[in-house]
């Protein structure tokens, strides 16, 4: 765990200190996001925080390899973490690209395409999985695993894309998901008395570091945003890493709790629905703005200010207020799937139902007890729409 957490550190201080440069970098290269009508940043602000992001990664890579523990695990897992650090490094420099010369979005899935093959090449894809007799599997052929793959990772980075609306919002997100995920693999190695080093793990600690190392230069007011590279960065490096824990747990260490029990196909299943699930809210929102844009006879990708995070600033919160309710949703959702996977008895669900009424009570009450004495007040925003 102590290792972990120095994986952690390290990608949290090299984000922090490389977003200066990738900041400059931005500057000098006009990657800039300009003020349009659907904003509500009253400035232009630069992009390529995925390049400091990427950077945080690589450190913590590095530096993981190089400790006591780590370093002696098995080489698979240091093999499947830079496959995955190599396809991000692809999507992010599509992104770059995009941030700075603004891609087309056929473009831009071709690039996520390409980098789901390095994942497949690289033996990183779905192959099978076990029910939840722990005995028992559902075997993918090639063919299925890869376009399975290509689903859950293309579809995670889009709704990443599509959340990256409020400053501190998407890196907040993917940093609480990133952490409600070690903590399953790590309580999972824990009770099948396995090995603690794995994939998933190493790469959900250092993500978790990169959100809160780039965090402080993105909350509201925000120095800088993300941008593509960032949020397909994010989304890549997310749903790969849940797709690495199928590859290393074996026959029923998916099934079995920490308590003991089995019974569950949750856990099996949590690794393809993880990512879609911790995401729920901003595809909610994708979906709400497709079939809001087709009724009114435009099209499905023309951008409004009828988003969600759009919607908690009308009803009365702050930008800061708002995208902190965002990242309660996120916690409720990530933490609930994975303790409910983990654990079992009455407990568990009266604390995820209490956790489910604080969540809605300050989502639609406390606007009515306290209104910022501007509701909307210039907040910024990179207001990124989704790439298909």
């Amino acid at each position: 765990m102590r290792e972990y957490f120095v994986v952690f550190l390290v990608a949290a201080a090299v984000t922090y200190l490389l977003t200066v440069v990738a900041r400059e970098i931005a500057i000098r290269t006009g990657a800039v996001a300009k003020v349009r009508d659907r904003d509500v940043h009253a400035e232009p602000i630069p992009y390529l925080g995925g390049l400091a992001m990427l950077g945080g990664l690589f450190a913590a890579y590095l530096v993981a390899r190089e400790l006591p523990f780590l370093s002696t695990s098995q080489p698979f897992v240091f093999e499947d973490a830079l496959s995955v650090l190599v396809a991000g490094a692809l999507v992010c420099a599509v992104g770059v690209i995009d941030d700075i010369f603004d891609l087309d979005a056929l473009t831009k899935f071709g690039g996520q395409v390409l980098a789901v093959g390095v994942l497949v090449y690289s033996g990183i894809q779905f192959r099978y999985f076990f029910q939840g007799d722990g005995k028992s599997q559902f075997s993918l052929d090639p063919a299925q695993g890869a376009l399975l793959t290509l689903f859950v990772v293309v579809t995670t980075v889009n709704a990443v894309n599509f959340i990256d609306g409020l400053d501190g919002l998407a890196a907040g997100v993917i940093g609480i998901s990133a952490i409600a995920f070690f903590v399953f693999c790590y309580s999972l190695s824990v009770a099948n008395d396995i090995t603690r080093a794995t994939t998933g793990a190493l790469l959900s600690a250092a993500l978790a570091g990169v959100c809160l190392g780039f965090l402080a230069h993105n909350l509201h007011p925000a120095r800088l945003f993300m941008g593509d590279s960032g949020s397909m960065l994010l989304g890549l490096v997310l749903s790969s890493t849940a797709i690495t824990l199928t590859t290393q747990f074996g026959p029923g260490d998916l099934s079995r709790a920490v308590d003991g029990a089995r019974a569950s196909l949750l856990p099996v299943l949590l690794p393809v629905v993880l990512p879609i699930l911790i995401l729920i809210v901003p595809l909610a929102d994708l979906v709400l703005a497709v079939v809001r844009r087709t009724r009114a006879g435009r099209s499905p990708f023309a951008p409004d200010k009828q988003h969600l995070h759009h919607r908690l600033l009308e009803i009365g919160h702050s930008q800061g207020r708002a995208v902190l309710i965002m990242w309660l949703w996120a916690g409720l959702i990530a933490f609930g799937t994975v303790f409910a996977s983990l654990f079992t008895g009455p407990l568990v669900w009266i604390g995820i139902a209490v956790a489910l009424a604080a969540t809605v009570g300050l989502t639609f009450v406390l606007p009515l007890f306290h209104r910022p004495e501007v509701a909307a007040a210039q907040p910024s925003d990179s207001e990124a729409e989704p790439t298909l």
